[in-house]
């Protein structure tokens, strides 16, 4: 598995929010809660390195006591700006950081075990990863190698390229499935209407943990 301290946790919340009418997305809540923090909250377990990915004024966030850096590519360019980003931070401030592994910011669900899962699947072949549930790729759920920086800036601003599967097809990566769990582990916030599904989510994610913890016990 790759050593922790060599792993950068990116939080993307770089965004539109089209959906959401424009609305802070990563600050809408569930039971009263961002759904930033719970991202936070479950990703500073897994890793000692974090930074959140996000445009515009960044004195909103302060309250999540993360560094931010913003997209270094004009035009909310997608996921892969905010990949890009990281990679850029990682060499000018972390430089012994050799991935980045991306969460979405809108998930607040995503398996605890994410980072264990994902660390221990790349290899020679495959030297990214990408998270699936029940078939479906989540390609916001990444491992990426800082060195495909310089690709991916050619990729991004010379070739218009902003579609997370139509640069990782270059590469071998290795699918991740989380497909045991009973419900999608990968829901995300878009909409409005999308709060009161998390909500309940929320209690069937709380129970599901529950009985994961005392599985393990026994």
């Amino acid at each position: 598995m790759l050593n922790k301290d060599k792993v950068l946790g990116v939080i993307l919340a770089g965004g539109q929010a089209r959906r959401m009418g424009g609305a802070d997305k990563p600050l809408t809540e569930i039971s009263g809660k961002p759904l930033l923090a719970y991202v936070v909250e479950r990703l500073r377990p897994q890793l000692p390195h974090l930074l959140l990915n996000a445009n515009g004024d960044t004195k909103r966030y302060a309250q999540f006591n993360l560094p931010v850096q913003e997209d270094i590519v004009p035009d909310f360019a997608g996921p892969l700006a905010g990949v890009l980003s990281a990679m850029a931070y990682a060499r000018a401030f972390q430089p012994q950081v050799t991935h980045v592994i991306t969460v979405a910011a809108d998930t607040p669900f995503y398996p605890s075990e994410y980072i264990d899962r994902m660390l221990s699947s790349v290899d020679e072949a495959n030297t990214l990863a990408c998270a699936s549930y029940k078939g479906r790729t989540q390609p916001v759920f990444g491992l990426w190698p800082v060195d495909l920086h310089n690709e991916l800036h050619r990729a991004l601003v010379e070739e218009d390229i902003h579609k997370v599967d139509l640069f990782t097809a270059r590469y071998g990566v290795a699918d991740v499935n989380f497909d045991e769990m009973s419900f999608n582990p990968f829901f995300n916030v878009n909409r409005i209407e999308d709060v009161a599904e998390g909500e309940a989510l929320l209690a069937a994610h709380v129970a599901y943990e529950a009985l994961a913890v005392t599985h393990h016990d026994k």
